[in-house]
């Protein structure tokens, strides 16, 4: 795990050297983050003021872990103290959020939610995100899961005062603490009962060099989570997004009007988390509550976990998976919330057998519930009917008088949490304004190329048969033969001498064969090629990806060519471009296919300009051959509580202190 590991003392003589910023930028940029001037100037006000302050109480050889980043995550923890209690000397953690808040007011009604005055979006509670901080270390990180209550969280407002920032209308616990100035007198008691003074490095490295437990894929939880309301750990934009939903409810019941949320982010930001964290939740208070997709392969999926559910016939309302053009002929204000995921693929119109909708599709979904919720990402529309966008929806709820509330979700769960890796696709792809560039690595992510179908399907199968998730997508470039002939899927995707059905077409494929809906959920998806429709919304641990000749490199970057695309969405019978987007639709899908694995991602390229030109992009040692092969055993972490001495700079990153091991260097 990530983290630049120092000590309260070496924060005060950093700054008053006038290097602290200079330090931290340099470690973040060569994680893969970008540093702007704001986060610069957060460092130079909160940090040194809780470095003085644990320096004057006698504590400033303390274990600091400064921007920690949280496991399969990009999410980062401004301080973690580490340290060992007085008496047993058992490791002990305090999670710090640093805030330079003079005064907040309640957004909602409990403030769980909160106005601040030079920020424009609301503010999750910084009780609510620290204690989110320590429930997910809880869940991913081994050594501290056998141990949940060595870990504590603090909210650290050095420039506020008590009364100026609202409590929580609910309980607090020991993980969401907020100290303000005023509270001077009780932070020596905390300490001197929380940490012994005397420095323990072994339990910095504890945390550093844990296992980090199997990262867990959304759909495979949908039935606890609807069924037994066990709830994901949000963490900050996304916790502010679900209170948000919430407020919309109490304030429909209040009478106070309604109300349309807006929540977008990119791919693996944690939207479709919300979306079944509102639905356990208002499962719980027994709302009217729906789910809804443009997607029948997501939106089969889940109903499939759905069905997975116990009987419980005390329950008024169970959740409900549909689709967006169900709410067609649907009664207004019927439902008290609506739950719009993957919001991007709203058609203009709805559309049931020859029947057309008489009003747009946004509105008749807005229109559907008290407090309508659009889950989406501008970035992921791939058909050229697809209309869903932040400005479409926000335009629609105006004219029908509405108010908004917008949250943009900047975290990324996917891809390893790497923001690094989610940059470098940008820029490959061409949706970013640089030109692309060669892959620097990041042990959070494994990216390869390989030099053909069947070693990158050799690399995936031994991942496949050691349990953990593989999948093989590509663009939408070779013809598709619907029906099975002889019991068998048709081999459509030929490279060569290689050659692999796509996923099946209908609901009744040949034995063995899951349907198109379940492709990417299925273990015996695996064997069949994924394309745009059934990959997109869902994850899986290592993605490969087969760029087709729609996207091809000339003169070092990369062109379309939809001519070469067999979607007819976008190429018809005749081979006419039929998309006016096409450019974009085509690149928008290899974003999406490239950011589809949890831990890792593997490129081939069917025209052999563009894989030259992705092999000096990514660089030989990256390269398989020494990736994973048949046989080859998971090397887990080093798990022994050795101690080890802080470096002031250094990112905790050792190579063995990787939650999997090399595993042949993937």
């Amino acid at each position: 795990m990530l983290a630049f590991q120092t000590t309260p003392a070496q924060i005060v003589a950093l700054y008053d050297d006038k290097r602290l910023d200079d330090e931290l930028a340099a470690y973040l940029t060569a994680s893969g983050y970008k540093v702007n001037e704001p986060e610069r100037r957060s460092w130079r006000n909160s940090l040194p003021a809780l470095a003085r302050h644990l320096c004057a109480l006698g504590y400033g050889d303390l274990d600091a872990l400064v921007e920690y980043q949280l496991p399969r995550s990009s999410r980062r923890i401004d301080v973690i103290l580490a340290g060992a209690e007085p008496l047993t000397m058992r490791a002990t953690y305090l999670v710090v959020e640093l805030k330079q808040w003079s005064e907040a007011s309640r957004y909602d009604d409990d403030g769980s939610v909160l106005r601040v005055n030079h920020l424009e979006e609301p503010q999750l509670h910084p009780a609510l995100q620290v204690e989110a901080y320590c429930a997910y270390l809880v869940d991913y990180v081994e050594k501290v899961r056998e141990w949940p209550n060595a870990v504590h969280g603090m909210a650290y407002l050095h420039n506020a005062k008590r009364d100026r920032i609202p409590d929580l209308v609910r309980e607090r616990s020991y993980q969401s603490m907020v100290w303000t100035p005023d509270k001077a007198k009780q932070f020596p008691v905390y300490l001197e009962r929380k940490f012994d003074r005397v420095r323990h490095p072994q339990a910095a490295y504890r945390l550093l060099s844990s296992p980090i437990r199997q990262s867990r894929q959304l759909l495979s939880l949908a039935a606890d989570e609807v069924a037994n309301r066990a709830l994901f750990p949000l963490l900050d934009e996304q916790r502010a997004a679900y209170e948000l939903v919430l407020r919309g409810v109490r304030w429909a019941e209040d009478g106070r009007g309604k109300r349309v949320v807006i929540i977008s982010g990119g791919p693996g930001s944690g939207k479709s988390a919300i979306g079944l964290n509102l639905l356990a939740e208002l499962a719980r208070e027994e709302r009217q509550i729906a789910h809804a997709t443009g997607s029948r392969a997501f939106t089969r999926t889940l109903q499939q976990y759905a069905r997975r559910q116990p009987a419980d016939p005390a329950r008024r309302t169970r959740p409900l998976f549909s689709y967006f053009m169900d709410f067609m002929d649907a009664i207004p204000d019927k439902l008290d919330v609506l739950i719009c995921d993957e919001a991007h693929r709203i058609r203009e119109r709805s559309t049931k057998g020859s029947r057309q909708g008489s009003k747009p599709q946004v509105q008749e979904l807005i229109e559907a519930a008290k407090v309508p919720v659009f889950l989406l990402d501008d970035n992921q529309v791939v058909r050229p009917d697809e209309v869903g966008s932040v400005d479409t929806i926000t335009e629609a709820a105006g004219q029908l008088d509405l108010e908004v509330d917008r949250i943009e979700l900047g975290a990324q769960f996917r891809c390893g949490g790497s923001p690094r890796y989610e940059r470098w696709v940008l820029h490959l792809l061409g949706l970013a304004r640089a030109a692309p560039y060669r892959w620097k690595g990041d042990e959070r992510f494994r990216l390869a190329l390989v030099d053909s179908p069947e070693e990158m399907e050799t690399i995936l199968r031994g991942c496949q048969d050691r349990g953990e998730t593989a999948r093989i997508s590509a663009g939408f470039c070779w013809p598709w033969t619907h029906r099975a002939q002889n019991g068998q899927l048709v081999p459509d995707v030929r490279i060569e001498s290689w050659a692999r059905p796509w996923n099946a077409y209908d609901d009744y494929p040949p034995k063995g064969i899951p349907t198109s809906a379940y492709w990417a959920t299925d273990p015996r998806g695996f064997g069949q090629i994924g394309c745009i429709y059934t990959a997109q919304g869902f994850e899986y641990n290592w993605s490969g990806v087969i760029i087709g000749k729609d996207l091809v490199v000339r003169d070092g970057r990369f062109v379309s060519d939809p001519r070469k695309s067999c979607d007819p969405a976008i190429v018809n019978r005749e081979g006419r471009v039929v998309a006016r987007n096409a450019d974009r639709l085509i690149r928008n899908t290899y974003k999406v296919l490239l950011t589809r694995g949890l831990r890792g991602t593997l490129l081939f390229a069917d025209d052999p300009e563009t894989q030259d030109f992705l092999s000096r992009l990514i660089p030989a040692p990256h390269r398989p051959g020494r990736l994973i092969a048949p046989g080859v055993q998971r090397i887990d972490s080093v798990g022994a509580d050795s101690p080890t001495d802080p470096h002031v700079g250094t990112a905790a990153t050792p190579a063995e202190r990787s939650e999997t091991g090399p595993v042949s260097e993937l």
